[in-house]
């Protein structure tokens, strides 16, 4: 396992309630209420924020190895993450597809930043061999 040389920044977070509770971030910044996936709760769910924490952590790796590669990124690129909790033999577990949108740039090269990213994003070491997870170009 690596370890951490330089703590670049901590978030942290508040919540209470569980599912069906709230969380606050200590700036105040985020600031929402927790509902279960499936009911009329006006909340979001920690999957909903596992995937756009993640989605949003895989761009900035694919900007970090375009950047190297002097490849500029298109505005209107995207990640679609979904983020699945089921069940299974041994209880409760997640599994996730990333579809990511890399539009005007050539399949190869986008395939190539893809997998970069992959690598190097911190969110993908942390489910990588912890979960079924799928990654495609779209």
């Amino acid at each position: 396992m690596s370890q951490i040389e330089k703590v670049l920044y901590t978030g942290k977070t508040h919540t209470t309630g569980g599912r069906d509770g709230a969380a606050r971030s200590s700036d105040g910044n985020l600031d929402v209420k927790l509902s279960r996936f499936g009911s009329s709760g006006t909340g979001t769910n920690p999957e909903q924020l596992f995937a756009a924490g993640w989605s949003a952590c895989f761009i900035g790796a694919m900007g970090i190895e375009a950047g190297r590669r002097q490849i500029t990124l298109p505005p209107d690129l995207a990640v679609d993450a979904e983020v699945d909790l089921g069940t299974g033999s041994g209880g409760y577990f997640l599994q996730a597809r990333l579809n990511v949108s890399l539009p005007g740039i050539e399949r190869e090269t986008a395939q190539a930043l893809v997998n970069a990213a992959h690598q190097t994003c911190p969110y993908s070491k942390a489910t990588r061999d912890n979960i079924d997870v799928e990654i495609k170009l779209v």
